[in-house]
């Protein structure tokens, strides 16, 4: 490890667009850091294609190389990015050790906005996209469309920015909503929920036995019990014969946005620290991914049933980010996306953001939103319930919607 820089987090902007932006991230390490900057990464809607993990148990140096569609505001990138670094102290002596967290953060406030406007195709999105710019995390949405042809949107909110108790901060999202939509909107009215009705907020969903076989029963790539897997897609393999002291993972599978985020997520839910990584996305869509992990105790994953249930989520995850299914609902279609949460209760970024863009892109427009959760086992499932509009749901055949859909959330272009 090198010495700490007073600036942990430094960003080298690409000066031509079609070249990627290096981020560097020097700070004191704790167990699942990789995940959190890797979610917040996805969040400003950037994607990584290179990088590069080190770190000896107290202090990490984390290289991204990414590349973005739109240009973010890599000020506020920065800033978030700086926040999740595990917090250090200087000795008088100059050197630095990492402080603990004694406590956890306290919940952010979640607030309720309302929003009613004249219906358009493509208005879900353009409200997501100005609450997504504006650091709103969306919790959950409710959306109605009356005969008359308006719509009531409520978004349950929190803000990134913890300013939302504001009434200037209140006033700058309502005013940046009416100036993206003009006319279009009618009214915007934002005000703080109670703890009770936040959670309650967060009901649970009732999918119907033939939806759940839909979604989460996909066949997987067969297993093998020396530890390894393959298919078309996806190859795992863990070995603990190449270092003396670190389990090494190699995965080589087809790229997808998100992907380092999906693999650092599912090691920091089973509480594996990665020592040493290196990803690259290469040309054709395919990846390769080398980790050297341990246990939190510090040891190698010896313990066969261990690798393997490592090695099974892995697959899944890597082979089924995320689920998509069309279905109908009486007399109507409706579009179900589901986002696995890990066990901060955290799901990916930008999901509603996506859906609502390749429906714009379709020309679909969408009768009802709802986003809730649902448990299966021992986890927990962020799911998006679309109602379309049924005069465009039957111009547009159910496995193109689902396609598209699927094209977005991947990033597949």
């Amino acid at each position: 490890m090198g010495i700490p820089s007073e600036d942990p987090v430094l960003i080298n902007q690409a000066e031509n667009p079609k070249e990627p932006s290096v981020i560097a991230i020097n700070c004191p390490d704790k167990t699942g850091l990789g995940c959190d900057l890797c979610r917040i990464i996805l969040l400003f809607g950037l994607s990584i294609v290179k990088g590069d993990v080190s770190t000896d148990g107290k202090w990490c140096y984390l290289l991204f190389w990414v590349v973005g569609r739109a240009k973010p505001r890599w000020d506020l990138l920065k800033e978030r990015l700086v926040e999740a670094c595990p917090s250090s102290c200087v000795l008088a002596s100059g050197i630095f050790y990492y402080r603990a967290e004694l406590q956890q953060p306290r919940p952010p406030d979640v607030f309720l906005l309302k929003f009613s406007g004249l219906d358009q195709k493509g208005l879900l999105h353009d409200v997501t996209q100005v609450l997504c710019e504006l650091e709103l995390t969306i919790r959950r949405v409710k959306v109605s469309t009356t005969p008359d042809g308006k719509v009531m949107d409520l978004f349950f909110v929190t803000d990134t920015r913890e300013l939302l108790h504001t009434m200037q901060r209140k006033d700058d999202i309502c005013d940046r909503l009416k100036g993206v939509l003009g006319d279009v909107m009618l009214s915007c009215e934002i005000e703080w929920v109670s703890r009770e009705v936040s959670v309650s907020s967060q009901r649970n969903f009732f999918l119907s036995p033939a939806v759940m076989e839909e979604m989460f029963s996909l066949e997987l790539p067969n297993e093998h019990s020396s530890g390894s897997s393959s298919s078309n897609c996806v190859s795992i393999s863990m070995d603990n014969s190449l270092s003396p002291s670190h389990t090494v993972i190699q995965v080589h599978c087809q790229d997808h946005k998100g992907l380092l985020y999906d693999t650092m997520r599912t090691l920091k839910d089973y509480n594996i620290q990665v020592s040493y990584g290196r990803f690259t996305a290469k040309d054709g869509r395919s990846c390769e991914l080398e980790l050297f992990v341990m246990q939190v105790d510090g040891k190698k994953i010896f313990d066969s049933s261990k690798q393997k249930a490592l090695c099974s989520r892995l697959r899944m995850e890597l082979f089924h980010p995320l689920r998509v299914a069309v279905v109908a609902r009486g007399p109507d279609t409706e579009l179900l996306v589901a986002n696995p949460v890990d066990l901060s209760g955290k799901g990916r970024p930008l999901v509603i953001y996506d859906i609502t863009f390749a429906l714009k892109i379709l020309g679909t427009c969408i009768f009802s939103a709802e986003i809730g959760r649902h448990v299966i086992g021992d986890r927990e499932w962020e799911v998006y319930r679309i109602l379309l509009d049924e005069g465009d749901s039957l111009s547009v055949s159910w496995e193109k919607i689902k396609t598209e859909v699927m094209k977005v959330l991947m990033g597949w272009e």
